[in-house]
């Protein structure tokens, strides 16, 4: 017997037909004797129709606590539907939202955005294991909160959310997202006709295709995707929650944190108006790949050009790259800096001003600090390594 959690998004309960296929495939797992919990979210563009009623009665006289309660009737109606559905279908079913002794998740008084407190959600969470055994199947609201008695919503991806946390409290088999699509393609379906649908995807992977537009997925709800947990990614319109999809693996040794275990050296080459000369930079990069030596980082700036290797390969590449110069009208001269050490950083809570605060407070200089969605990769002199591997461990725990 599997334990499993089934989340629906808005489209996948988007009308009472796909209601009742969503239920049909609950049921025939229910049958084959499967505990199941399903996490529902409101029926698609309804939270979007509640704020924008609401905006048009109230406008800036709304307070947080009368948005988290207004948006949440979505939820609130869904779960309604969904397990009326499923009892006409023959299957012991039982909704649950946060006015109910036996909601699950609980978090701090932030509204409209809060934080979850694990241990109390993990101890509430338990509380389902006998509904379970009764043979019921919990129907339970996605994207929402409870804070006392108040209802408070957790964010973007909030239904996403719902669903791994509750996987992770009851050790279930499986998480399985049900959407709009048939899992995650290797790109946009409309931008590219013969996109690939992926047989598996690593959650950083996923965490990076998600920040960056692809909407299968939202990348906050990975935060909560544990190591233990079977994720899969369907299409609602198979009906059957044991169709083909996208499996999202991991976090396996995953490291918020990870300090690369060599010195990293540094050389710049020096030339004028280098980034309005076509064919400089790949010229610098493929002299590297020629030789087979790993790039980490490449800076370029109007008049040089900086690049980071193991420092293992870099007299071999200064010697290459002296050699390229000395040929090259545009370029006039090269130099190594100190070695540095080269963290990547993908800890939620180490931002830009948090991580500038941090060196500047404790006096060390930065060599190279690059921020993207979902990484920063942080350069510091060698003899840093320690100290600043120390700050930020204290700081992420």
């Amino acid at each position: 017997m599997d334990l499993l959690v089934a989340k629906f998004g808005g489209t996948s309960v988007g009308n009472g037909e796909r209601i009742k296929k969503a239920a049909e495939s609950i049921a025939k797992e229910y049958k084959k004797g499967n505990q199941i919990v399903v996490v529902v979210s409101a029926v698609n563009k309804t939270t979007d129709d509640l704020i924008k009623l609401t905006e048009d009665a109230i406008t800036h006289h709304l307070t947080e606590k009368q948005h988290a309660e207004i948006v949440g009737m979505g939820e609130r109606i869904s779960v309604r539907l969904f397990s009326a559905t499923l009892e006409s279908l023959g299957v012991k079913s039982i909704f649950i939202d946060p006015y109910s002794d036996l909601w699950p998740i609980i978090t701090d008084s932030n509204y409209m955005d809060a934080k979850i407190d694990f241990d109390k959600t993990k101890e509430k969470t338990s509380k389902l294991k006998s509904l379970l055994d009764d043979g019921f199947v919990p129907v339970i609201c996605g994207f929402l909160g409870k804070y006392k008695n108040q209802i408070t919503t957790l964010g973007r991806g909030g239904s996403d959310i719902t669903a791994f946390l509750i996987g992770e409290c009851l050790n279930a088999t499986e998480v399985i997202i049900v959407t709009d699509v048939d899992g995650v393609l290797s790109t946009d379906p409309r931008k590219i006709s013969d996109a690939k649908l992926l047989e598996s995807i690593t959650v950083d992977e996923m965490r990076t295709l998600a920040t960056h537009g692809a909407q299968v997925l939202h990348p906050n709800a990975l935060d909560y995707k544990y190591p233990n947990i079977i994720a899969k990614i369907i299409n609602y319109n198979k009906g059957d929650l044991t169709a083909k999809g996208t499996y999202i693996t991991g976090p396996k040794d995953y490291k918020p944190i990870d300090l690369y275990e060599n010195p990293v050296a540094s050389i710049t080459i020096v030339g004028k108006s280098l980034l309005n000369k076509v064919g400089i930079v790949s010229a610098l990069s493929n002299i590297l790949l020629e030789n087979g030596i790993n790039l980490f980082k490449m800076n370029p700036h109007h008049n040089s050009i900086t690049v980071f290797i193991d420092s293992k390969d870099a007299n071999k590449a200064y010697k290459l790259y002296h050699d390229h110069v000395i040929k090259n009208d545009s370029l006039s001269s090269i130099s190594r800096d100190k070695d540095t050490a080269m963290f990547s950083i993908t800890a939620p809570e180490i931002t830009e001003v948090s991580l500038a605060n941090m060196l500047s407070e404790n006096n060390i200089n930065a060599v190279l600090i690059n921020y993207t969605k979902t990484e920063i990769l942080l350069f510091v002199e060698w003899e840093f390594k320690y100290e600043v591997s120390k700050l930020l461990n204290n700081y992420n725990n």
